[in-house]
């Protein structure tokens, strides 16, 4: 069976039992703070689990896209390690329970119209107590006792040991399917059946608390699943991941074969670039924070292997269409993104062949240390900061001292990274999702009801107070901050990339001064701080908006829109946006583009902005169902979270986008926009710069301001500036020639002069000089007159320039081959004492330092470092 099949076959399963098909959730959920990647299909429901907000729905089932990294080392080593893989699942909200999910699950896994798996090939497991499901098994579907296994908590409950170890919150026994493939002596688990029946609360004993609603959330791993019905021996041989193996193969230059040495590393840039890809799909791209990091991590493991294979130049890009070839199907918007995702790979790939430039002689460097010292183990300290510092990954370091007969300090190694992670924090992300909070407590009784789209100004009252992560009746301290939920509200919580609303909140014997507004969920949180009195819950206030900076947010949005048409005018259907911030008259659009634009793109980018604001044409919207939205053609941003019932934005007839902001109603109202900026921000990702209304028009008068001032500064008229400024440029030239010859001659005559007081050992000119005479520009110049009276020499100069310290160091070829004296660990050793650093090759390299009051001391430092070394 196709793996295409199996997931068309599940969801089609459990339909015909009443469950709701749901798409798949975003992979990289923005608004989920406890996670970084969706980690399971139950993500998406969890307000259902938690009993929050309206319930359009008892029973569901999915294909769930999830990316995990908590086994990352076994993806490629074993049959069913993945990051990126598909969850089956299916889930019930008060609704059926144990019998219904047990019966179904064999009926899908044993009927011929389904599955049709042997029934006398599958086991199961039970958890510890759960008599429930074991009598279900045993009694009702029929399966012998000797072939049902009670497991503890650490195996069967979810998760796992959380009744005596935690967390708080939702949980319950599972039942775990396993089925023995033909031929097979070891069963694999193809399904888990989690019964979410406690809340836990605090530690044993007597802290599992049965739920009023009792639900199933079940997971079946569809890889997994596929590799037993295709009879292959591992996930990475079924049909959608064996043709990526097999083209990763290709690329680097060897055949792909399971059982061959290279089949490892294969696997895993077959696995790490398809996670990758779905990630930057989503405009999650590598960096050096959170899921960005994640993506940046995997992408540099896959390059390393394929570095390790002997390909050194960029090559994981060429593998994403054969990514949307293989996930084209269930995934056909992926599609459309290709050309932008393989250029956010190919920009990373360039960067990491950067980091192994700059690491592998650090690398050297540390394996002659170790040998020097008789050592076959490399040092953990120094492993970890080649890791730190450099982005050098572990992985490489161990696979390089292992060609040198050396293994890496893991152990210490280990330490130094935990340490780093307790220090900066990384890694500190909550792994409940499942905890209630003051919010989630306030969404029982209903959301807030938005009054934006229609009005400025409400009247309202508050349903909760946050105070300091709590619950407050009142509050009454001015000055501190605070959020407070009303019933219905008129201020735009921020999302879409439209900034949140601020205004005021009034009372009876209050005012409340609203700085900023955020949406969770369906509750619009008010952030601000008491002018004066007391705000309490169930007081009735008067809510308003700062209605004139609503207007400058409206014409940038709406700009935004227009711009967002020009790009794809001009740039190309691929140039999709990747993030916005929209605030009053200042818009910022990130998109997918590998260059920068060119000035005649620029310009025909802004006249189309504004060709299309003075067309006046009207700006609609209008709700309606997400698939009537699509077939209209309406666009989307990749990764965004939509509803069932989308509010679909429209301009004229170029422009229909899915938004939920607040625009103009015709596009005349942005009165003019100009361009300001374009810029690179991320591997792949441009940004876009543009201001609006009166920031546009002050902008203008600014720059005529400037040109006058710099016209009457070199007497000119402003037109006649370009010329006056070009005369100006050639003088400057002329001037520096005349400089120039003076200085050559003077460093001749200074080089000459050095080189004959110079320090002499063992027939080599030691020269250690302040160079404080000599122009910042002309050091690489007195080097090379050094070095033409010394043939073989080691040279330090330093000086002050601009308030800090500039070294510069150069060693000879024969000096560098038979001492070891290296201009670079010269330079940097002078420069740490002015509190700097830098670096460069071998035989020459610079540095700067903060401190220039030490740089006599530094220069000392550096002579002895090479005299230690000349000796």
């Amino acid at each position: 069976m196709k793996t295409d099949e199996l997931r068309e076959k599940y969801l089609a399963f459990f339909e015909s039992k009443g469950c709701t098909r749901r798409p798949t959730d975003v992979l990289v959920p923005k608004d989920d703070p406890t996670v970084l990647f969706t980690p399971a299909g139950m993500n998406q429901f969890k307000n259902q689990f938690l009993g929050i907000g309206p319930l359009d729905f008892t029973k569901a089932t999915t294909c769930q896209k999830c990316l995990r990294t908590g086994d990352i080392g076994n993806v490629g080593i074993t049959a069913y390690h993945h990051t990126f893989f598909e969850m089956l699942g299916n889930f019930s909200f008060g609704d059926y329970f144990k019998k219904e999910a047990i019966h179904w699950a064999w009926e899908f896994l044993t009927t011929k119209k389904w599955l049709g798996l042997d029934p006398t090939r599958l086991t199961v497991t039970v958890y510890l107590d759960d008599d429930e499901a074991f009598g279900i098994w045993n009694n009702e579907i029929k399966l012998p006792a000797n072939r049902i296994s009670r497991e503890d908590e650490g195996e069967n409950f979810w998760p796992a040991s959380a009744p005596s170890q935690g967390p708080d919150g939702v949980c319950g026994p599972c039942s775990e399917i396993y089925y023995l493939p033909p031929g097979a002596t070891k069963t694999v688990e193809i399904w888990n059946l989690v019964f979410t029946q406690f809340n836990r609360v605090g530690n044993p004993p007597n802290n599992l608390h049965p739920l009023p609603k009792k639900n199933i959330d079940t997971g079946m791993g569809l890889e997994r699943c596929a590799s037993t019905l295709q009879g292959v021996l591992s996930n990475f041989e079924i049909d959608i991941l064996k043709p990526l193996c097999q083209a990763a193969g290709e690329i680097v230059g060897v055949n792909y074969e399971y059982s061959a040495p290279q089949g490892r590393a294969l696997r895993r840039i077959a696995d790490h670039v398809r996670a990758c890809s779905f990630a930057l799909h989503e405009g999650c791209g590598p960096g050096p924070e959170k899921e960005n990091y994640i993506v940046r991590l995997l992408l540099r493991r896959a390059a390393m292997e394929g570095f390790l294979l002997g390909k050194q130049e960029p090559f994981l890009y060429q593998l994403v269409p054969a990514v949307a070839e293989a996930m084209k199907h269930p995934y056909p918007e992926f599609g459309k993104t290709v050309e932008a995702v393989a250029n956010g790979i190919l920009e990373e790939e360039k960067q990491f062949q950067k980091v192994v430039e700059s690491g592998i002689s650090r690398f050297h460097k540390l394996v002659e240390q170790a040998k020097k010292e008789g050592s076959r183990t490399l040092s953990g300290d120094a492993a970890f900061d080649l890791h730190q510092t450099e982005g050098f990954l572990i992985e490489l370091t161990e696979s390089l001292a292992a060609n040198e007969g050396l293994t890496v300090d893991m152990d210490r190694f280990k330490e130094c990274r935990e340490k780093h992670k307790e220090t900066s924090g990384r890694g500190a992300f909550s792994s409940s999702v499942m905890s209630a909070g003051p919010l989630d407590t306030l969404r029982q009784s209903g959301g807030t009801q938005f009054l934006g789209y229609e009005s400025t100004s409400a009247d309202a009252e508050v349903v909760g107070i946050i105070a300091n992560g709590t619950l407050a009746k009142s509050y009454d301290k001015a000055g501190e901050k605070i959020g407070v939920v009303l019933n219905r509200s008129p201020f735009y919580g921020e999302a879409g990339g439209q900034v949140g609303d601020t205004g005021t909140l009034s009372g009876p014997g209050f005012e409340f001064d609203v700085q900023d507004t955020q949406r969770d969920g369906e509750l619009l949180v008010h952030i601000g701080q008491l002018n004066f009195g007391t705000v309490s819950a169930g007081a009735k206030v008067h809510a308003a908006v700062d209605a004139a900076r609503r207007e400058g947010i409206r014409r940038a949005h709406s700009a935004t829109h227009i711009l967002h048409h020009a790009l794809r005018k001009y740039l190309g259907e691929n140039a999709t946006q990747r993030g916005s911030k929209v605030q009053q008259d200042e818009l910022r659009f990130d998109f997918a583009h590998a260059k920068g634009l060119t000035q005649d793109e620029l310009l025909s980018i802004e006249d189309e902005i504004n060709g299309r604001i003075s067309d006046g044409a009207p700006v609609s919207t209008r709700l309606m169902p997400i698939s009537e939205a699509r077939q209209l053609g309406a666009m989307a941003l990749f990764g965004e979270k939509y509803p069932d019932n989308v509010r679909v934005v429209s301009m004229g007839e170029f422009s229909r986008e899915l938004c939920g902001g607040i625009h103009l109603s015709n596009t005349g109202q942005v009165g003019l926009c100009r361009l300001i900026r374009d810029e690179l921000v991320a591997a792949g990702v441009r940004r876009i710069t543009c201001y609006t209304g009166p920031k546009a028009l002050a902008r203008i008068r600014e720059t005529e301001t400037l040109v006058k001032e710099a016209a009457a500064l070199v007497k000119a008229q402003p037109d006649e500036l370009p010329r006056r400024i070009e005369a100006l440029q050639q003088e400057l030239r002329d001037a520096r020639k005349e400089l120039a010859k003076y200085t050559v001659a003077s460093l001749a005559d200074s080089a000459a002069q050095l080189v004959a007081n110079a320090e002499t050992i063992g027939g080599i000119k030691l020269i250690i000089h302040n160079a404080a005479d000599c122009p910042r520009d002309s050091l690489k110049d007195f080097v090379d007159r050094i070095r033409e009276k010394a043939p073989s020499c080691a040279i330090l100069l330093g000086m002050e320039h601009e308030g800090k310290a500039a070294f510069i160091a150069a060693v000879s070829k024969d000096v560098l081959v038979s001492k070891g004296l290296s201009a670079s660990d010269c330079v940097k050793t002078a420069a740490k004492i002015c509190g700097g650093g830098g670096g460069g090759r071998p035989d020459l390299a610079e540095a700067g330092g903060k401190d220039p009051s030490k740089i006599a001391e530094a220069l000392e430092a550096g002579a002895a470092y090479c005299r230690s070394k000349l000796q």
